[in-house]
Formats: C-alpha cells, structure tokens, sequence
C-alpha cells in the first residue's frame, strides 16, 4: 500500500491531467441548488477517477467528495476530496483552478495535495514534515502589519450580504484585498508567502483539509474568525502567516 502523501499527489497529477483534457473540449455546465453554483461533465470525472484510485489503495478507508459526498469506510481513515475547486474559473478559462486531496487518520489531517494544473504548480504537506511547492521547501511570508498586507477572501455570488461588510472593512485596513473563487489554492498561496492572510465564511471541510495543513507546515496560524480553534466544515475560517493573526481577526469582529 503506498504511504498517503505519494497516493495523494500521484492522483491529484492525474486528476489535473484529465481536467486539462476535458478543458479542451465543449463543457456541458449547469447550476446546483442556487444561483451561479455551477457543475461541468469534468467535475463529476475528476471525481470517478479519484475515488477509484483512492480506493483501489485504501479499501477500507471512507472518502468523503463534493459532488457525491461520504462513500463510508470501516477504517479510522478518510479522504477528503475536491475533484475540481473553482469550477467557474474552469470553466471560463481563468487559471486559478486545483484539485483538492487530503488524508485524515484518527480525525487528524496529516497529508494533503493542492495541485493546480494550469500553472503546473503542485502543494504538498505533511505532518511533521514541512510543506513543499513542487518538491522545494516553502515558509510562510514575514508580513508584519495588517497595512502592508495582500489578504484574501471569498463568497459566492448567490450571498455576497454574509461577507460584504468585512471584505469592506478589510479593505480599508489591509493593502489589499482579492478574491480568486478557489478557496484551497487561496489556503496554498499562505503557505507560500504570496498572500498573508485569508478569511471566509461557511466553506464545506473539501476546500479546506490540504490547505490547511499545507498553512500548519508552513509556520502560519489557523482559526475560526472569533480566534477559536478551527475544524474543517466550521462556519467560518481564518488564515494567515500568524505574524498578522490578530490584527486581522480584530477587524473581523
């Protein structure tokens, strides 16, 4: 049986590889449960071939994905899965797109992969071990002030009212403030030292597992918005490089 981290990362590659493919041909799109929440043929295909591989290795293991939720397991393992996270910038071409794996053993997250296809950019955490950006070692950044920050966020389209005061306020104290629509490759960008710090409200554990261990093993802070501490599938989630942790999380209140 391979060692989750090598499982993860072989098919998160292959998963990309698929979605770069099906890219190049006419997307069939529709819309979820509400407005602008959208799904493609190559969502539901990622996700087929994930939960094959991962199975195939971890047969006993649950995988819990986006699009068909928890396939139950009999183990203290799950994978947590996003087969395509920003499915809308996918389907318009935009870049920031990234297939999502992480591996949890006994409730704790201790591997993940954010690879981002597109940019041919591959994350890599494990617990104890650092975090990694196409094999080389990477740190969070050494911002030190909330005014000399790039911060990010996200919403969805459909309900802008339950973030829209904060990304506001934030952007009156932070030196700036983006937002992409991928959450986890938002999470990877801390770890990286590219963003400095990262909020949002009501995301679901398959945009957060990896990004939040890749963040861990790279020396920042992760917590709810109010400072407690953070479990994926919590409301609300704040990120950043722990230098600026509690100037952010006070401009949240």
């Amino acid at each position: 049986m391979k060692l989750a981290l090598e499982l993860a990362l072989e098919v998160a590659r292959e998963a990309g590889t698929l979605l770069l493919e099906l890219q190049r041909k006419p997307l069939e799109i529709r819309e979820k449960t509400r407005r602008a929440d959208i799904v493609t043929l190559a969502d539901g295909a990622s996700e087929r071939l994930i939960i094959e591989r991962l199975h195939a290795e971890y047969p006993n293991a649950a995988i819990l994905t986006e699009e068909s939720g928890l396939h139950k397991g009999t183990s203290n393992e799950r994978w947590i899965v996003d087969p395509l996270d920003g499915t809308t910038n996918f389907a318009h071409g935009y870049p920031m797109w990234n297939v999502s794996i992480a591996y949890e053993r006994e409730g704790e997250i201790t591997a993940g992969v954010v690879y981002a296809p597109a940019m041919e950019e591959c994350f890599t955490a494990e617990r104890g071990s650092g975090a990694r950006l196409n094999g080389a070692a990477i740190r969070v950044s050494e911002i030190a002030r909330l005014r000399e920050a790039l911060v990010c966020t996200g919403f969805h389209p459909a309900n802008f009212a339950r973030n829209g005061r904060h990304f506001a306020t934030v952007s009156d104290h932070a030196q700036a403030v983006r937002r992409d629509g991928a959450a986890a490759l938002d999470l990877a960008y801390i770890a990286c030292g590219r963003f400095d710090g990262f909020w949002e409200f009501d995301l679901p554990p398959w945009d957060v597992g990896a990004g939040i261990l890749l963040i861990r093993e790279a020396g920042g802070t992760v917590t709810r918005t109010d400072g407690a501490a953070y479990a994926p599938g919590d409301d609300s989630i704040l990120a950043t490089n722990g230098s600026i942790h509690g100037e952010l999380a006070a401009v949240l209140l």
